[in-house]
């Protein structure tokens, strides 16, 4: 079987879509945990060329939503979603297995209780202000590249190393300037 590739991920998430609105449901909604929406995915094909996505060793989303964005990273490099939402979950497996991508998984709970430590990348699509609690996070265990996929809600205690207009889409990679583990865990933030 050949690789899969980026027309067949469109393809079943236009499916996706179009099969949502024919029952009258929009492709974004709440969760439990926050609000999830799917991500351009012409644009994040895009953004994962212009990074040179392929140069990293594993990819992590965090709030993966119906799995687009993992199943895009896993053309380039190994991927893993985690996603709170138990329905959203089940349509990532589902089109992972319709498409037959092999180097993807994804992990059904919070990623606040998933350590990021390890990942060369990591991928968020913030909902909210990073000051809340995620920026935390990714000050305590961000070891790689952050990619924020947002036109607002950047970290504002990270380095910001490159920034990306596609489209009118904006994202930034950002680093931990922190590079000392025993300095990140005993933050107090």
């Amino acid at each position: 079987m050949p690789n899969p590739t980026i027309l067949e991920i469109k393809s079943a998430y236009a499916k996706f879509e179009h099969d949502l609105m024919k029952s009258g449901k929009l492709p974004m909604h709440s969760t439990d945990v926050g609000f999830w929406h799917g991500s351009n995915i012409d644009e994040i094909f895009q953004l994962f060329r212009e990074i040179k996505l392929d140069r990293y060793k594993n990819f992590l989303d965090l709030g993966s939503g119906d799995g687009r964005v993992t199943l895009i990273a896993s053309l380039f490099t190994s991927s893993t979603g985690i996603e709170f939402d138990k329905n959203l979950v089940e349509k990532a497996e589902e089109i992972k297995s319709i498409i037959g991508i092999k180097n993807a998984v994804f992990h059904q709970k919070n990623f606040y209780g998933h350590s990021i430590e390890g990942h060369d990348i990591v991928f968020v699509s913030p909902d909210s202000p990073m000051h809340r609690g995620l920026e935390n996070k990714f000050l305590k265990e961000l070891t790689g590249k952050l990619i924020v996929n947002s036109p607002h809600f950047h970290p504002t205690l990270l380095m910001k190393e490159k920034e990306f207009w596609i489209n009118d889409n904006f994202s930034a990679v950002y680093r931990n300037a922190i590079q000392t583990p025993s300095l990140r865990k005993n933050l107090l933030i």
